[in-house]
């Protein structure tokens, strides 16, 4: 009588063969995974400022967005984060002025795996049309430590915010003053 089935030798070779697949694709989707938090949180960064701005236009109210601490108070232009970082990783609240206090509007939580580079502490939409006083400025979002095969500018973004309130995105690193 004739078994069917697979021999254990047959077995063994489709595990080894799905062990090497695995450890092949396995850099892939690492990278993907990261490339993939650089866009969502570059995403994020934008979609806060557009929701500013319109809060700005809405509430004809100056609304501020700056990086926060654990407590949700805006940092400081040379305080650290709660994790010891000085960028804007810690997290970043919509804040309106009600009374001469802020009041957080919404708020985004820290991603320490992504870095939110800029030299501002903070952005604040004017009304009637949610201006930004100023020159450009500009947030470069990028792998916080990156592999060798993830430092180049194609792992960057690059977010810039014009004097009109608008913000964009575009790939790659920022040049020039942020």
């Amino acid at each position: 009588m004739k078994r069917s089935g697979f021999t254990l030798l047959e077995t063994m070779i489709v595990i080894v063969l799905l062990a090497i697949c695995a450890t092949a694709a396995t850099p892939v989707f690492v990278a993907w995974r990261v490339r993939d938090q650089v866009d969502a949180r570059a995403n994020a960064l934008l979609g806060t400022f557009a929701y500013a701005r319109n809060e700005a236009i809405r509430r004809k109210a100056r609304i501020t967005v700056c990086r926060i601490d654990t407590a949700r108070h805006c940092l400081a232009a040379a305080k650290a984060c709660p994790s010891g970082l000085a960028d804007w990783s810690c997290g970043w609240a919509v804040m309106i002025e009600r009374a001469g206090a802020y009041v957080p509007l919404r708020m985004q939580p820290p991603l320490d795996a992504i870095a939110v580079a800029s030299t501002l502490t903070a952005v604040t939409f004017s009304p009637p049309a949610g201006q930004t006083i100023g020159s450009l400025r500009n947030f470069e979002v990028a792998p916080r430590a990156p592999s060798a095969a993830q430092r180049g500018t194609a792992w960057r973004r690059c977010l810039r915010i014009a004097a009109g309130g608008r913000a964009r995105i575009s790939a790659g690193a920022c040049s020039g003053a942020s």
